[in-house]
């Protein structure tokens, strides 16, 4: 799920937890898997292990880019818009100096949704996920999210967002404050070409996220290399989804 209703990743030598198990390529390497979905997680974050920039292939945030996306509410009627934006705002999270990412969420003009989203790359290339900032738009007010959480804060530790090198079958946390963000992907593989309205995509990876907080829903991802996500769709207990329209640079 993403946080527009509460709120990726195995690099071969990627950053260590102390777990038990594996995960796909790390699995098949005999290395740990650094966000696991089962057992105690507590991954190790050592911020000499970051770098200043993000450029995954499969999901890049340069400072200063924007895309925008058009879909459906949950309902699979009321229209939306995500505009995302890259800023030149960092934020340190546990010693990691966090690119800071603005998404906002409106309904045929009238603003719905607004979150600040924290992410950083490990040096093997791994998109990491510290947090979020998230508000709705109630009676013609921000009210804070239920779903906000910070790493380091109450028990909330980070996720994987987008692997350095997603293989089929991994599976990861995308983040973890219990109760209120325990989003978890699993690599579906190789998505096939994909048209959107911002155009066709023959490149790329399609995931499958959940939470045992919505047991109910299931949410698809698409995304291309050297764009990011381009596609999102529930495919079970609800009918939202958004396809990317245009991207600035």
């Amino acid at each position: 799920m993403t946080h527009r209703r509460t709120q990726i990743a195995l690099a071969l030598a990627g950053i260590g937890v102390a777990v038990l198990g594996g995960s796909g390529a790390a699995a098949a390497a005999g290395l740990a898997n650094p966000a696991p979905v089962s057992g105690h997680y507590n991954p190790h974050i050592d911020p000499a292990d970051f770098v200043r920039k993000i450029d995954n292939r499969y999901l890049p945030f340069k400072p200063g880019s924007k895309t925008i996306a058009k879909g459906v509410a949950e309902d699979g009627k009321t229209p939306q818009r995500e505009v995302q934006v890259v800023t030149h705002r960092t934020r340190k999270i546990l010693g990691v100096r966090c690119r800071v990412v603005r998404d906002e969420i409106t309904s045929r003009g009238k603003p719905v949704e607004r979150t600040f989203d924290w992410y950083a790359q490990d040096k093997h290339g791994n998109v990491w996920y510290f947090g979020e900032n998230s508000k709705d738009y109630r009676h013609g007010h921000w009210v804070k999210s239920d779903g906000s959480w910070e790493a380091g804060v109450d028990g909330a530790k980070p996720g994987i967002m987008m692997e350095a090198h997603p293989q089929r079958g991994d599976a990861y946390r995308q983040e973890y404050y219990r109760g209120h963000a325990e989003d978890q992907a699993k690599v579906l593989g190789d998505g096939g070409r994909v048209t959107v309205p911002y155009g066709s995509f023959q490149h790329t990876i399609a995931t499958k996220e959940t939470t045992r907080l919505e047991p109910g829903v299931v949410e698809k991802k698409w995304y291309a290399r050297g764009v990011g996500e381009i596609k999102s769709k529930d495919v079970k207990g609800s009918h939202e989804g958004f396809q990317l329209v245009k991207l600035e640079r």
